[in-house]
């Protein structure tokens, strides 16, 4: 019996649990009902056909995605291009900068070598004019040394031939024409190293008559003779290269012929003889 009761207990507690339970879910489910508004037919019609509105909705969606997608690619592609443009352009400009840099600095170096060149090629062409300008000194110098040395030889060389004339006038001994002999054999020596220095005598006796080189000092009349040819030379002149040291002192002649022009030279070379004509006829 006492098991039968506690089973009885038991039961009864369940139910009364459950009706419980069951007055506090009924309270709140009226409650929904009471606050939920009322659907029209359109309302339940609207809500009939959300599915196939959710499925276009999705289909539109997607096609706008793919859409905003593509655009947002080709933006980002512009503008990956337009990244890109800007870099080149400023790398382009920087290589004109450099090119521009680099041709301003070729072209002041090829000013500078062409200054240099110049310069090198002037110092040069001084050094040349300097180097002959000073060897053409020198030898004038040597030459003007020269020159004074032989003027002054000149009047020793005149009273030696006059000596040596005048001894051969008078009667000599054997040791006086030896004396004689031994003196013309040093004016010879004197005569060639004259000659070594390009000093040459003057003794024009029997030619036309040259102002550059003669000194008339009187005229004498013969009718054998060209007119103005030298008669006498009474002191001769010298020479040294182009240079007359000394005029001769001679006499002109007079009262005879005229003498004559001198020829020209005649030409040596012939003239090519002409080719033949070529025949230009076709």
């Amino acid at each position: 019996m006492s098991a039968q009761d506690t089973r009885t207990e038991a039961a009864a507690a369940a139910a009364s649990a459950d009706s419980k339970e069951k007055d506090v879910k009924i309270p709140v489910e009226a409650a929904e009902e009471a606050e939920a508004p009322e659907m029209s037919s359109e309302q339940v019609e609207h809500e009939e056909e959300t599915p196939e509105q959710a499925a276009r909705e999705q289909e539109l969606s997607e096609e706008e995605m793919v859409e905003a997608a593509i655009r947002a690619g080709e933006e980002a592609a512009q503008n990956d291009f337009k990244l890109k443009y800007e870099q080149v352009t400023a790398e382009l400009a920087e290589v004109r900068r450099q090119l521009s840099e680099a041709e301003d600095a070729q072209s002041a170096a090829d000013a500078r070598v062409k200054e240099a060149q110049d310069r090198a090629t002037r110092v040069q062409a001084d050094w040349e004019n300097f180097r002959r300008r000073t060897a053409s000194e020198r030898l004038a110098e040597k030459e003007r040394a020269t020159e004074k040395l032989v003027t002054a030889l000149l009047p020793v060389i005149d009273d030696m031939e006059r000596a040596i004339d005048h001894a051969r006038t008078q009667e000599m001994d054997e040791a006086f024409s030896q004396f004689v002999d031994g003196v013309e054999a040093v004016h010879a020596k004197m005569l060639d190293v004259f000659a070594h220095e390009g000093v040459e005598p003057i003794d024009p006796k029997g030619e036309a008559f040259d102002p550059l080189e003669h000194q008339a000092v009187g005229r004498v009349e013969d009718a054998d003779s060209y007119e103005e040819t030298v008669h006498d030379v009474y002191q001769k002149g010298y020479r040294m290269a182009d240079r007359v040291l000394r005029a001769a002192m001679v006499t002109v002649t007079y009262g005879g012929e005229k003498r004559p022009e001198p020829e020209p030279e005649a030409d040596s070379e012939e003239a090519p003889a002409e080719a033949p004509a070529e025949d230009t006829q076709e």
